[in-house]
């Protein structure tokens, strides 16, 4: 099975990506490690990327098709891919229907975890990490369960990524409203949307997914 997932800063949808990949035991092919990887690898595409990347310029929809095509082509991903953070673009979904075409694959189902803007930005700003393990914290929602300690390194230096301030939030949810509305216009018009309220709690948004993919008993996707 090959599924899109599609989600705003804040809504889960890195969560929910790895945690279909798990119980489907297919790849998450997500875009900036796919990149990072091609580039690690020396391949082709991998070089071209690093020269762009060197010179702080955005990756072309050229390029980034051509780390999804070498991805597609690893023994890994014959039975389907969680495709996180890809497509971004009209132009970029063509290539994707096209790719798997050629491989005589299609798109079985393109999620979209929706989510009201009040509660990404508050999940969003309210974000702080471990400085020394990375471990992940919010100022509602999950605190150290010492005060200033962490839960598991206990360590006591705390960081706030510098973009997740409500201003830029708001100017990074328009561009994202802005990529994403060809898209979900494109994929509801061919059949293949599913939406799912992304303001709940993570295992509520989970069942909603699971019904959105016809997750039968047992843990298997209905076919």
């Amino acid at each position: 099975m090959n599924v899109i997932l599609l989600g705003a800063p804040g809504s889960g949808k890195g969560t929910q990506a790895r945690r279909i990949s798990e119980w489907m035991a297919v790849p998450q092919l997500s875009t900036g490690d796919m990149l990072r990887a091609a580039v690690a690898a020396g391949s082709a595409v991998g070089r071209r990327a690093r020269e762009v990347m060197e010179r702080g310029a955005l990756v072309s929809d050229e390029i980034v098709s051509g780390v999804i095509a070498e991805r597609l082509d690893a023994p890994d991903t014959r039975s389907g891919a969680v495709f996180d953070g890809y497509p971004r673009t009209v132009a970029q979904a063509a290539d994707l229907e096209r790719l798997l075409a050629e491989r005589e694959r299609s798109l079985d189902c393109v999620l979209e975890i929706e989510t009201d803007e009040s509660i990404l930005l508050e999940r969003i700003t309210g974000r702080f990490t471990c400085a020394a393990c990375g471990e992940g914290y919010h100022d509602t929602h999950k605190r150290p369960s010492v005060p200033g300690v962490c839960d598991g390194c206990g360590g006591t230096g705390f960081s706030r990524r510098s973009d997740d301030n409500e201003d830029t939030v708001r100017q990074r949810l328009v561009a994202y409203h802005g990529e994403t509305a060809p898209l979900v216009a494109r994929y509801r018009e061919m059949g293949l949307l599913r939406q799912v309220d992304g303001s709940e709690a993570i295992a509520e948004v989970a069942l909603a997914i699971d019904a959105a993919l016809g997750r039968g008993e047992g843990g298997a996707a209905a076919s």
